[in-house]
């Protein structure tokens, strides 16, 4: 049953005035046909929790916001045919957005939606009749959501209204563009309660996909190192260290029934097959009309030959991470790059599309590791991850110094092979200055304004309070 949320959603932000919530892993959605006397008891609170962990369904879908622009408009991913509207897509690889693109006003949409289903909880916790215990419990997982959430969206959109309670139609009128350095003030106070707050892994052990201590302390971390506060990441970071152990084995960070891994920090769950959420990465990671690999080929996030290129020689992250073609039923090779991670060949497709089981992780220990090498300038922790593979420790006879001279490139370098296609690579370049220096190799990419989005044409209208970003006025 879907969740209506009436005249309470911002009518800016939207575009409509109802939202639904995706069924989560073992709860039904909360119905609005009881509101008013809802958010009363633990139950009511479970399944409004429940729905704002859904909400990581569509934030993180493969054919996401996130998924668009932290690779398709980097030199990782690009697209040849794809389904849904080609051209609002093909924008984002050839860096031609206008503030009508539909891609980019849905993401908004689904953002804003996300943050209300953070932001109801939050508003009702505070007055609800409930262990204070129980309370600071469920703040801080909401806390780690919004502060997740706005992380993203700050680096996609610069300057975004920063909204942290439920408003009226009439109150969202009020709500204008904050500043970038607000939002990442809310982030760090969201991400501080919830690393004060939230227990340790094994507490909650029994239920995989909750927020923990040391998911908000990691990407606290991330964001100390977007800001260029290098020792505060390092502290924070510092309290991830030796938590958690890479897998002894690359390739068995995947596979449709790999889940929760002694690496993984902050994991989507999804059930697969007869199951709901089901995972759809495989599917539209696959390449369109392949008929052979898949039933439904998306056709999204299509491997460049930069990123291949990009494995030093014995790499076997190389294979485990990119196919280079797949053989049609006529027995002719078809050429075309496309992700590895996430296949899962065997899943059912009881209405002809493939239900499959790929959970997406969204932070993991080598991202940490290779974090806290950026945050200390000590290639320690980078070489933790390199020595899994088999391959020289920077600083070593056998690195390829002549490609990657400094730390900072090695990491950069290593970053994208080690995280490759897992929406990281353009935050990563924003992060260390890198991305139009790097982007304009392969992208036709003009200027620093274009690595933010466009404000959706529709929300200005809606609200002429709001301004465009600068790359995109008179588009």
């Amino acid at each position: 049953m879907k969740l209506n949320i009436s005249k309470l959603l911002v009518l800016m932000f939207l575009g409509t005035i109802t939202s639904s919530c995706q069924k989560s892993l073992d709860m039904a959605p909360i119905s609005n046909s009881n509101a008013a006397n809802f958010y009363k008891t633990t139950q009511d609170f479970e399944l409004a929790v429940n729905a704002a962990y859904a909400t990581l369904y569509t934030f993180y879908a493969p054919a996401s916001g996130v998924s668009y622009f932290a690779e398709q408009m980097s030199d990782n991913a690009t697209l040849y045919n794809v389904a849904g509207i080609q051209a609002d897509r093909v924008a984002f690889k050839n860096f031609s957005l206008a503030p009508s693109n539909t891609e980019v006003y849905r993401f908004w949409q689904e953002s804003y939606r996300a943050l209300y289903n953070v932001n109801i909880v939050l508003d009702k916790i505070e007055g609800a009749s409930l262990d204070n215990a129980y309370k600071e419990s469920v703040k801080a997982q909401m806390m780690f959501l919004r502060g997740l959430y706005y992380f993203n969206m700050v680096q996609m959109w610069g300057d975004i209204p920063l909204v942290t309670k439920a408003l009226s139609a009439t109150e969202s009128y009020d709500v204008v563009r904050s500043p970038v350095a607000d939002v990442y003030a809310q982030i760090i106070a969201d991400l501080n309660y919830a690393s004060q707050y939230l227990p340790l892994p094994a507490a909650v052990a029994s239920t995989p996909g909750k927020a923990t201590k040391y998911a908000a302390q990691a990407l606290l971390g991330k964001v100390y190192l977007t800001l260029d506060r290098k020792t505060e990441a390092t502290q924070v970071l510092t309290e991830v260290y030796g938590k958690y152990t890479l897998v002894p084995q690359y390739a068995q960070l995947w596979g449709a029934t790999i889940k929760n891994t002694s690496e993984s920090i902050f994991e989507i769950q999804f059930k697969g097959g007869a199951g709901n959420p089901y995972s759809n990465y495989w599917t539209e990671f696959a390449p369109t009309e392949n008929f052979v690999l898949t039933l439904f080929g998306g056709g999204m996030n299509q491997v460049t030959d930069d990123l291949y290129n990009e494995y030093e020689e014995g790499d076997i992250r190389r294979d485990v991470s990119i196919s280079t073609g797949y053989t049609n039923k006529n027995g002719t090779f078809i050429p075309i790059k496309f992700q590895n991670k996430w296949v899962d060949k065997t899943a059912p497709a009881p209405s002809g599309r493939e239900l499959s089981n790929n959970n997406f992780v969204v932070l993991r220990y080598a991202d940490v590791l290779l974090m806290l090498s950026e945050a200390t300038n000590d290639p320690k922790y980078l070489n933790e991850v390199r020595s899994r593979v088999g391959l020289p420790a920077f600083g070593s006879a056998g690195y390829p110094t002549a490609k990657y001279p400094t730390l900072a490139l090695a990491l950069e370098h290593e970053r994208r092979v080690e995280l490759a296609l897992e929406f990281h690579r353009l935050f990563d370049l924003k992060r260390t200055n890198r991305a139009l220096d790097v982007v304009k190799k392969t992208k036709p990419i003009q200027n620093e304004g274009q690595l933010i989005l466009p404000i959706p044409q529709n929300v200005i209208q809606q609200n002429p309070k709001i301004t465009q970003n600068s790359a995109y006025t008179g588009l």
